[in-house]
């Protein structure tokens, strides 16, 4: 390993002295490779495949319902296993993906989803389908910590919020094919056969993976010019050490907690979206789940466009001389005003309007997502990066595990009354004033923030 990295050092030194060559100098700078991108494509595969698997079940809900007799409580509960063990995944997988490297944390994440989600085929009783939820929370967990890691790995920090972005989006492609592909499914095979074809895809994608991913400093296939290029930050390539990273330091600094508020009080909104959408349009507009749904595909449709432009807007700023905190926190507060029209759907009598409403803040907090999630690889060593993210994403989780509780009376209870829209409509509001509330709380932290150093982490 060691030689490796000092051959490429080597390489790149020569390089460097040629560059003062001006035709060298040329090539150089039109010719740094693009192998980072075919990366940041088996990142986006990958979270397509993993949101696939998650969100079947919002689409599965009527038919499943009647497989086993689920009130509405039944299926927050439901929802809930699920993101109780997503939180408790973060908990192992962030601390764990830094210690063993992306490419076998990233490998051990997607064969347990994979596993669990094909499993949920063969299973007979409600029991017995929150396990198989319980299990698909816990290897999901892996996804957004290793591959956060991975950008930090192989971007400079100007490009890493649109190779965010752009692995981002995979939440929002898979969102917007689960309304095409799970109701075909359903109709031409049955759910379990729904179940067991979506959860292959991830075995597919682990092949590409094993063959294609390694550290940049261990890549046979990276040129020594975008080897270089990746590195323009001068940071420290600490990727390949194995120091433990104490979470009590990490929970010690106000960088980690701009990013656990952003995934707190956020967090929760994205997984109403993903769970519950379908079944309020279905509700408040007699959508039928049972065929492909135009209207929920330029909803997820959108968050495509919010994933890759916010991701893009604060890169943007960087290379126009913004340091990057300021960058992410102008492109977040952006996104929090972009929010706040959800609290006015509850007054959209057309399905159009409600879609369009609903479809801006939806891409919003994909935008957001992005930014939030670059942060950590603008405050942290490369080494800590998995770690932050797991810190973060589980106190996401604990917020997506009680929310559905919420969720689930609200509907309950208004069901009840005969006025399921009403619950609706005051989870609306929370959604719109849940970005600017952790935006405020994000702007007090970061006053004077600079990165953390390595030796905060000793």
């Amino acid at each position: 390993m060691r030689f490796l990295q000092s051959y490429r050092s080597i390489k790149i030194y020569n390089l460097t002295l040629e560059s003062r060559n001006p035709l060298i100098l040329i090539m150089k700078e039109t010719k740094t490779g693009n192998y980072r991108w075919v990366i940041c494509a088996l990142l986006f595969f990958a979270t397509t495949i993993n949101y696939v698997d998650r969100q079947i079940l919002g689409y599965l809900k009527p038919t499943l319902e009647v497989e086993f007799n689920w009130s509405e409580t039944d299926y927050a509960n439901i929802v809930m296993v699920f993101a109780a063990c997503y939180a408790f995944g973060y908990v192992i997988f962030g601390n764990f993906i830094d210690r063993i490297g992306t490419k076998m944390g990233y490998t051990i994440s997607i064969v347990i989803w994979s596993v669990a989600a094909m499993g949920h085929a063969f299973v007979r009783t409600t029991f017995g389908f929150g396990a198989m939820r319980a299990l698909l929370g816990l290897g999901e967990a892996g996804n957004f910590p290793a591959a956060v890691k991975a950008t930090a790995e192989w971007f400079p920090k100007k490009e890493r919020a649109l190779a965010t972005g752009i692995f981002n989006s995979g939440t929002s492609i898979g969102a917007v094919a689960a309304p095409i592909l799970v109701p075909w499914l359903l109709g031409t095979y049955g759910w379990q056969e729904a179940f067991i074809i979506t959860g292959a895809l991830g075995f597919v994608w682990l092949v590409f993976w094993i063959i294609f991913y390694e550290i940049p400093s261990r890549s046979k296939r990276l040129e020594p010019a975008e080897y270089a290029y990746i590195h323009s930050d001068d940071e420290v390539d600490t990727t390949a050490t194995e120091k433990k990273i104490e979470w009590a330091k990490l929970l010690g600094l106000k960088q980690t907690w701009v990013f656990i508020i952003g995934k707190l009080l956020t967090d929760p909104i994205w997984w109403f979206f993903l769970f519950w959408l379908p079944a309020y349009f279905a509700t408040t507009f007699s959508l039928d789940l049972k065929k492909p749904s135009i209207h929920l595909v330029v909803v997820y449709t959108a968050t495509t466009f919010g994933s890759i432009g916010g991701g893009w807007i604060s890169s943007y700023l960087i290379k126009k001389g913004w340091a990057p905190v300021k960058a992410r926190k102008a492109t977040l507060l952006m996104v929090a005003f972009a929010v706040l029209p959800i609290i006015l759907a509850k007054y959209a009598t057309d399905i159009w309007v409600a879609v369009g409403i609903i479809s801006i803040a939806a891409a919003a907090h994909q935008a957001w997502s992005s930014n939030i999630f670059t942060i950590v690889s603008d405050m942290f060593p490369k080494r800590a990066v998995s770690s932050v993210v797991g810190i973060g994403g589980m106190a996401g989780s604990l917020g997506s595990t009680f929310f559905p509780l919420l969720v689930g009376s609200l509907l309950e209870y208004y069901k009840g009354l005969g006025n399921i829209g009403a619950g609706y409509n005051i989870l609306f509001i929370i959604c719109g004033l849940a970005y600017m509330l952790a935006w405020i709380i994000i702007h007090f932290l970061t006053a004077k923030m600079k990165p953390v150093e390595e030796t905060l982490l000793e």
